[in-house]
């Protein structure tokens, strides 16, 4: 096995273990508590970064290291500090709007869950995944040697079909708003470390599946 997967397996086993030893995970949970957005940002930028990589393996059936992937960590880590506030919103705002009746059910389990989820993806992600697809064709322009871009030549370059008809129409309805649904019944403090472990294990699925 190459270095990188060597490195790559064992941080995986690093977080884990911080998750299921108690005295470290009660440290976890105490950081998480304390410093939302900055956990966020950590969370984000380490988990979903080993996702693009995981990705890659799966894709060259070989470990490399993506085009400029400090960039991405700490865009990922920006995304980190925007789905920890927006979490928050939407599961406070759902939450009371039911308790004022104007959506069903009662404000908490599968109810809260599964509209929190909803309305966030419907509302929220698609400006996330746009802004994160924009950001990503930025930083492989860049990595590639290209300066002075442009915004406009950026959009260009985007498949805007693609990312509506499968990013928007097929991954939002068929893996988020089921997967986010279970997340939002989490306890509070692991809603984060979810998410970005979803966001790991969607990027190395949909690798597998283009590999077939």
């Amino acid at each position: 096995m190459q270095k990188r997967g060597i490195i790559w397996i064992l941080s995986l086993i690093v977080i884990i273990g911080i998750l299921v030893i108690p005295a470290s995970r009660g440290v976890f949970e105490s950081l998480t508590a304390s410093y939302p957005y900055i956990m966020g940002f950590i969370k984000f930028a380490i988990l979903a970064t080993m996702g693009e990589i995981l990705s890659l393996r799966i894709k060259n059936n070989r470990w490399k290291r993506p085009t400029g992937v400090i960039y991405r960590a700490l865009i990922w880590g920006f995304l980190g500090i925007w789905i920890t506030m927006v979490f928050s919103l939407f599961n406070s705002g759902v939450a009371s709007l039911q308790t004022n009746g104007m959506l069903p059910g009662d404000p908490g389990g599968l109810s809260l869950a599964f509209q929190t989820s909803l309305f966030m993806n419907i509302i929220f992600a698609p400006t996330m995944m746009g802004f994160h697809r924009i950001t990503d064709t930025y930083v492989d322009k860049y990595a590639n040697g290209i300066k002075n871009i442009k915004p406009g030549e950026v959009i260009r370059d985007i498949d805007w079909e693609g990312f509506v008809t499968f990013v928007l129409l097929k991954t939002i309805p068929f893996f988020w708003i089921p997967a986010h649904t279970i997340v939002f019944m989490m306890p509070d403090v692991y809603r984060i470390i979810a998410a970005a472990f979803l966001s790991m294990a969607l990027g190395g699925i949909l690798a597998f599946a283009a590999a077939k």
